[in-house]
């Protein structure tokens, strides 16, 4: 997801926000604009901004495309000089855009669930009226897609998780969450990246990295990727 600071983003102009009843488009910088997806955090919706990037890849005046979760950020080489074209080719290349299935590798996770990282559990179990061993179960049997890397290097926001768990992330952050911990952040479900702060929930532990900057392919995921989380132990 392209990291960004609300100052920077500035709304369309009212008459494209008038027009379009598709997608939502905002100027960053002079530059960029960013797509939203109508709707909400879905499957469908992300395979059709996967669509729009692969649309969108081919116009030479491009520089680059950042999908995000339900959102894909445009950067134009130069500053477009008509704005009414800029939104008239983005709603038409999101019309043009039919959801896309990419055949992503399957990434099988061991995990740990419970003991001394799952320092969230019991904060998950008392928001969804689970048992600790039910959490559990409904988090490793669920198959996640990979939407979007970002926030870290590496770092995948997975759709899939049992709405029964969507958990709010913390108002108060772990200071020094271990990079492997296996998170619960509302509606999505991760692994994090990077030891650090981290306002997601932990119920578990990966002994994997995400990213390596050594390797030919640097991050372990890629968006359309799916995962399966698989128990190692259970320590509850």
């Amino acid at each position: 997801m392209p990291v960004m600071s609300p100052s920077d983003i500035k709304p369309a102009s009212a008459p494209a926000l008038a027009c379009s009843s598709t997608i939502t488009l905002s100027t960053i910088g002079a530059r960029a604009w960013l797509v939203e997806a109508p709707g909400g955090f879905d499957l469908p919706s992300q395979r059709r901004v996967w669509s729009l990037a692969r649309l969108l890849a081919s116009g030479e005046d491009v520089e680059s495309l950042i999908p995000g979760v339900t959102n894909l950020l445009v950067l134009f080489r130069q500053i477009p000089p008509d704005e009414t074209a800029v939104r008239a080719r983005l709603h038409a290349a999101w019309e043009q855009a039919q959801a896309i299935h990419p055949q992503g590798k399957l990434i099988e996770i061991p995990v740990d669930y419970g003991g001394e990282h799952a320092i969230d559990l019991d904060a998950v179990c008392r928001h969804t009226g689970f048992s600790a061993r039910e959490v559990v179960r409904r988090h490793h049997q669920s198959q996640y897609t990979v939407f979007a890397l970002g926030s870290a290097p590496g770092f995948g926001y997975l759709h899939g998780l049992d709405p029964q768990l969507a958990t709010p992330r913390k108002k108060v952050p772990s200071l020094s969450m271990l990079k492997g911990t296996v998170t619960i952040g509302g509606a999505q479900a991760g692994v994090s990246a990077l030891t650090g702060p981290n306002g997601w929930n932990a119920i578990g532990y990966a002994e994997l990295e995400v990213f390596d900057p050594l390797a030919d392919s640097p991050a372990l995921m890629a968006p359309g990727d799916r995962i399966r989380f698989l128990p190692q132990r259970i320590e509850l």
